[in-house]
C-alpha cells in the first residue's frame, strides 16, 4: 500500500507539473502579444518626434512585448543618428516607451558631423543645426583633442575681440585655425604657447587694425611672424 501511495502522489505531482507548464505557457502566449503602441518621452530641441518615430518604427516593427529584448533594442535606438542616450521600458499591456536624450552640438566636425561636448563625431543627417557653430576638422579620434585646443585658443583670444570659427588638425600634426571668418592664422605643431603669445602682441601692436588687409598670419618662425596681405607679398614682423 505504501508503495502504490508513493507512486500516486508522485504520479499527480507529475500530472500537476504538465498541467501548470501548460498554464503558464499559455499564459505567456496570451501576454506576448504584438507591440501596439510606441511613446516617446525626453526634451526634444533640434530632433522632431516624427523624424524619431520613423527611425523607431522598423525597430519594434515584428517584435512581440514579452520576447521583445530592451537591452538590445536600447543599443539600436542609440545608434540613431542624434541620439546621445536611450532608455526603453515595458508598459501594460502593450505598449513600449523611449526616453530619449538628444546629443548637444558644439562644433562642425569634418563636413558631415557634428562633435558633442566630450568631442564625440555624430552624424548630422538631414536635421538643421545651430547657426554659428564652429567649424573643426581632425584626423579619426582625434575630436576631443580638437574640441580642448579650441577651447584654450577661444579663452586667450576673447580679450583681443577675437572669435576663432574654424580649426583644423593637419594629418601630420600641425595646426591652423581662422579668426573672425577673415585671417588664417599657421600655428604649427610645436611651441603653441609662445608662438599664440607672439601672434597676441603682434595683433595688439600692428595686425587688430590692419586685419580686413591680411591673407594669413604664419607663426611658424622663431623671432616674428609672417604675414601675407592681399596683393602683396609676405611681410615678416620681427619680435621686439
Amino acid at each position: 500500500m505504501g508503495s502504490a501511495g508513493s507512486r500516486g502522489s508522485l504520479l499527480g505531482l507529475v500530472l500537476l507539473l504538465i498541467l501548470l507548464g501548460a498554464g503558464g505557457r499559455t499564459l505567456w502566449l496570451w501576454l506576448d502579444r504584438p507591440i501596439e503602441r510606441v511613446s516617446i518621452r525626453g526634451d526634444l530641441e533640434y530632433v522632431s518626434a516624427a523624424y524619431l518615430r520613423e527611425q523607431l518604427a522598423p525597430l519594434v516593427r515584428g517584435q512581440t512585448w514579452l520576447s521583445v529584448d530592451l537591452q538590445a533594442l536600447r543599443e539600436q535606438a542609440r545608434a540613431i543618428d542624434w541620439l546621445a542616450e536611450v532608455r526603453v521600458s515595458r508598459h501594460w499591456p502593450d505598449a513600449l516607451t523611449f526616453e530619449l536624450y538628444e546629443q548637444e552640438p558644439v562644433a562642425r566636425w569634418n563636413d558631415d558631423y557634428l562633435l558633442n561636448p566630450r568631442g564625440v563625431p555624430f552624424r548630422r543627417g538631414d536635421v538643421a543645426v545651430p547657426e554659428g557653430l564652429p567649424d573643426l576638422a581632425g584626423p579619426e579620434g582625434s575630436g576631443a583633442e580638437v574640441l580642448a585646443l579650441l577651447d584654450q585658443l577661444q579663452n586667450g583670444l576673447a580679450p583681443l575681440g577675437l572669435d576663432v570659427t574654424q580649426l583644423r588638425l593637419e594629418d601630420r600634426g600641425a595646426w591652423r585655425f581662422q579668426v573672425n571668418d577673415s585671417v588664417w592664422v599657421m600655428l604649427g605643431r610645436n611651441q603653441r604657447d609662445t608662438r599664440l603669445a607672439r601672434f597676441a602682441i603682434a595683433w595688439q601692436r600692428q595686425l587688430g587694425t590692419q586685419s580686413s588687409q591680411i591673407r594669413y598670419i604664419d607663426l611658424r618662425y622663431p623671432n616674428g611672424v609672417v604675414v601675407a596681405w592681399h596683393g602683396e607679398t609676405d611681410v615678416e614682423i620681427s619680435e621686439g
